[in-house]
């Protein structure tokens, strides 16, 4: 797949996905939302990374270049602002539309100015292999994430292990404190021994 048809795949997948926010509700449409970040942002890596690089440089595309990188980040603000919400009310639906209508424009820049002006300044074999290196950094890239995500839960099942262990020690100690110690047998001892002493200077 050549780097062009990749990146419109990405565009209209996450098309699809913004028409499913529309409709959803409730929780259902923070699970939509989840999943157009995480398309976002892997798209957005994707092109940072390999595409936006070779366009830098040639005249014919380096200012809609620029421009993009401005874009994605106007994006990825918004993406931040929208996933700390654990409800959905007015001021999210309207910062989600916001997200739509910004991605909206930049696909439309990129598809139709961008994609154009890339094809005249790059050879057909470079598209192919930008198009080969995305999918690859892309692959890389969720290969990642799903390890990360893997490490997080075994980090928290360590940590929930340590502290029940730490409770069960804690019982253990407040087990032994409330036991009786032998230190009244010890103090009668002493006692008698003290008599012995005495009974030695009466004679």
């Amino acid at each position: 797949m050549d780097a062009f048809n990749l990146l419109k795949a990405d565009h209209r997948k996450v098309e699809e996905l913004f028409q499913q926010l529309e409709s959803a509700t409730g929780k259902k449409k923070l699970d939509v939302f989840a999943q157009i970040k995480t398309e976002l942002d892997l798209h957005a890596h994707i092109e940072e990374k390999v595409f936006y690089p070779a366009l830098e440089k040639p005249s014919e595309t380096h200012d809609l270049t620029m421009e993009a990188y401005e874009e994605h980040e106007q994006v990825k603000t918004l993406l931040r602002q929208l996933a700390r919400a654990r409800t959905v009310n007015d001021e999210w639906e309207a910062k989600a539309k916001v997200l739509q209508e910004n991605v909206e424009h930049h696909v439309e820049e990129e598809e139709n100015e961008l994609f154009p002006k890339a094809g005249d300044v790059l050879e057909d074999e470079e598209i192919e292999a930008l198009g080969m290196r995305m999918e690859e950094e892309k692959t890389r890239k969720q290969r990642g994430s799903s390890k990360s995500s893997k490490s997080s839960k075994k980090a928290a099942g360590k940590a929930a292990n340590k502290t029940a262990g730490t409770k069960k020690a804690a019982a253990k100690a407040a087990k032994r404190v409330s036991r009786p110690s032998g230190s009244t047998t010890k103090k009668s001892g002493s006692k008698k021994s003290g008599k012995k002493r005495s009974g030695a200077k009466k004679r």
